[in-house]
């Protein structure tokens, strides 16, 4: 599959991701992933930025309120429409631009950080999609990213639970299946049922890589790794929203900070 087919299946997901996730029904995202993205990142104030895979925009605006000359590219036009239409209800400075994260439509050493939020995975050769952040980083930037985490998001994978009907641990399987496009159908199993069935579930091609296969990735690229993260919840907030209680069992996320070195010419 490559990343013209992946965009079709993007295209027919945006309307119902948009309005599940606007709705506040993405709780792994709200609750866990980016806020704990967020407490991983580094000063932006004053720095240009870019988001790739921004989405319908909802962390691009995030990291302008932290100060940032913020862009966002991605491949779906209907992203790109609610993204837009958010920046004129609330303008932050945003600019968002249509293309794909294989090949960023920017001049080479143009921005002084990248992010990419739960966008890599789902690209068909996110080798080359590192490549091209580091590309269009300045010497001395850094890509911060987070993705599924390859050890326990993998083809195969089945929770397990008690008597009680708590999680207690992962079946995983296939790990080292090389997947180019098998598609996965789900929903923001948050959301109550009634609300669940007046969209479409969502169609999204996976595409299994390993660990080391994403680590050597991000080293071929030529960044080198600085920070890694498994964000899960902690007690508290486990039992503050529930749905989210089995992050505690095995990490659902992994995020890596890496940086363009400096002396890298290009």
């Amino acid at each position: 599959m490559d990343t013209r087919e992946v965009g079709l299946y993007w295209r027919r997901n945006a309307h119902a991701w948009t309005a599940l996730s606007r709705q506040g029904w993405d709780v792994y995202r709200d609750t866990l992933n980016t806020p704990a993205f967020l407490a991983m990142l580094p000063n932006i104030d004053g720095q240009s930025g870019l988001d790739i895979g921004c989405g319908e925009g909802h962390n691009t605006r995030l990291l302008a309120g932290r100060g940032a000359r913020m862009t966002g590219v991605d491949i779906v036009p209907a992203f790109l429409e609610a993204a837009r239409d958010a920046e004129r209800d609330n303008p932050l400075g945003i600019r968002y631009a249509a293309g794909s994260g294989e090949l960023l439509p920017f001049a080479s050493r143009q921005f002084d950080f990248a992010t990419a939020f739960m966008s890599l995975m789902d690209m068909p050769a996110p080798e080359t999609a590192l490549r091209e952040a580091c590309r269009v980083l300045r010497p001395g930037g850094f890509l911060q990213f987070s993705i599924s985490h390859p050890c326990y998001s993998t083809p195969h994978r089945r929770q397990l639970k008690n008597e009680s009907g708590q999680p207690y641990a992962v079946e995983i399987g296939r790990y080292f299946d090389r997947i180019d496009g098998e598609l996965e159908r789900w929903t923001f199993s948050a959301a109550p049922q009634e609300t669940r069935a007046a969209y479409p579930v969502f169609e999204i091609p996976r595409f299994n890589r390993t660990l080391s296969e994403w680590l050597n990735a991000i080293l071929d690229a030529g960044f080198t790794i600085e920070r890694t993260a498994e964000p899960h919840a902690d007690e508290e907030m486990a039992r503050r929203v529930p749905h989210i209680a089995d992050t505690r069992v095995v990490a659902y996320f992994l995020h890596v900070r890496c940086r363009k070195p400096s002396w890298l010419p290009r």
